[in-house]
């Protein structure tokens, strides 16, 4: 699902919505999960997951190309853990929060 898809379901499932509203919403929600981890800080959503970042050392790469070596300057990666009631949708289970 893309942002665009991501906005149109939310626009199709709350019609009193404008749609400028949810893509305001949906971009400020995603802005600030970005600026929380620039800032190193983690991100839980509750049922979702928890984002964080992970610093990955320098090494010493390849360039495919021509197979010389090349050095990895140092850096942080987003990683994303996926929360329990998210891994149990996703495997076929239950969905906990459904009551039937």
């Amino acid at each position: 699902m893309t942002k665009s898809e991501l906005i149109a379901h939310l626009a199709a499932q709350n019609p009193h919505l404008r749609q400028p509203d949810i893509e305001r919403v949906v971009g400020t929600i995603f802005e600030e999960i970005s600026a929380a981890l620039a800032r190193g800080d983690r991100v839980e959503l509750r049922g979702f997951g928890a984002f964080t970042t992970r610093r990955r050392e320098a090494r010493q790469g390849r360039n495919p190309r021509t197979g010389e070596a090349v050095a990895v300057a140092p850096k942080g990666m987003p990683h994303f853990r996926p929360g329990k009631e998210l891994r149990i949708r996703v495997n076929g289970g239950k969905d906990p929060n459904d009551p039937g």
